[in-house]
């Protein structure tokens, strides 16, 4: 679906964990150096989950893990292709701390994926993804795995980069 100012938008529906990962590393396939992707989503909706599965797809060094208190973690490629930058702007409260961080010297090497970015980061790239991801409450009772349970995930194309990309057929 298109809106007036270009911007597209698709909704999937990801069974489980595993799901949302592999629908990550799909994703990665359309990502590249330069890329910002937007992340939205109450807590155990799948942010970092999904993260993984980019970090997997984009064939990167290290454990892709929530980088909550570390604020902001780079993960190298091993096949020559773009970086990781895995941001948490949890506790970041205004753009000065994201210039603090000078996420835009590292935005042309790299894929930056920010969780918890909605309303900071937008000003620093005209092309990005916004994902919201949902997880309907009373999906995953107390007792269960927390890797269980539907999510469902929003996909919106943001500037001219995405302009003629059919995200649905990459990762559909």
């Amino acid at each position: 679906m298109s809106t007036p100012d270009g911007a597209r938008t698709w909704t999937f529906e990801l069974a489980d964990a595993a799901a949302t990962q592999s629908f990550g590393r799909a994703l990665a396939g359309l990502l590249r150096a330069g890329d910002l992707v937007v992340l939205t989503g109450d807590l155990g909706a799948g942010k970092t989950t999904l993260t993984q599965g980019i970090g997997t797809g984009l064939q990167v060094r290290g454990q892709v893990a929530s980088p909550t208190f570390v604020i902001a973690r780079v993960h190298p490629s091993l096949v020559g292709g773009p970086a990781l930058v895995h941001v948490d702007a949890y506790r970041l409260g205004s753009l000065d701390d994201v210039d603090a961080l000078d996420l835009d010297t590292s935005l042309d090497e790299s894929v930056t994926v920010v969780e918890w970015g909605s309303g900071l980061v937008e000003s620093l790239a005209e092309d990005r993804l916004e994902l919201v991801l949902e997880r309907p409450r009373g999906e995953v009772a107390e007792d269960e795995d927390a890797a269980a349970g539907v999510r469902h995930v929003t996909i919106t194309t943001i500037g001219p980069r995405w302009a003629h990309v059919d995200v649905a057929a990459h990762v559909g």
